[in-house]
């Protein structure tokens, strides 16, 4: 698995970026958001049950993270015409703000190193990718656990301080001064 200092690898693939027609497909690449942080955040697989509460909390917290000059993008290894349809038909996914990619042919997953031994789907794993695509801080849960967004943005708030922060340190707080 890829870990922290190391680049994101490489990536060049189509995305639900929209629900109006015609305008639903986009191709999403590393450079696609150029200075910016990135949130890379990947779930096992659509219609199911503990991926869609996951990307509604992604969805909701997505101003906060823009704030923090941070683009979220979702992935799984399904198609984007799954995406789509599942958009579509989950009331919660309907508005969702940022791309959900399709590595359907699981480069990216397997890249990452973050494909489930025996189902093959994405684990749920998060990759917190500075402006210079280094990771800067990965978390990765059980197919059955969802993860906890407010602790993504608490992680991104604390790497873009650039300073020590200490164990349940929270924006506003004081950081730690090395003797």
């Amino acid at each position: 698995m890829i870990t922290i200092g190391d680049q994101f690898p490489r990536y060049s693939l189509e995305a639900v970026v929209s629900r109006e027609p015609g305008k639903e497909f986009a191709r999403e690449t590393e450079g696609s958001h150029p200075g910016k942080w990135r949130v890379v955040f990947f779930w096992p697989m659509d219609f199911t049950f503990v991926c869609p509460t996951e990307i509604a909390e992604f969805g909701r917290k997505n101003s906060e993270l823009q704030d923090r000059d941070a683009q979220v993008l979702g992935v799984s290894t399904d198609t984007h015409y799954v995406h789509l349809a599942w958009r579509n038909s989950h009331p919660d996914l309907k508005d969702l703000p940022f791309p959900m990619l399709a590595d359907t042919r699981r480069e990216l997953s397997q890249a990452c190193g973050i494909l489930h031994k025996q189902d093959g789907v994405a684990l749920r794993a998060t990759f917190i990718v500075d402006p210079e695509g280094v990771v800067r801080w990965v978390n990765v849960n059980d197919l059955d656990v969802g993860r906890n967004v407010d602790e993504v943005l608490r992680v991104l708030d604390a790497l873009q301080t650039g300073e020590l922060c200490p164990c349940n340190w929270k924006k506003g707080d004081d950081t730690l001064r090395a003797a």
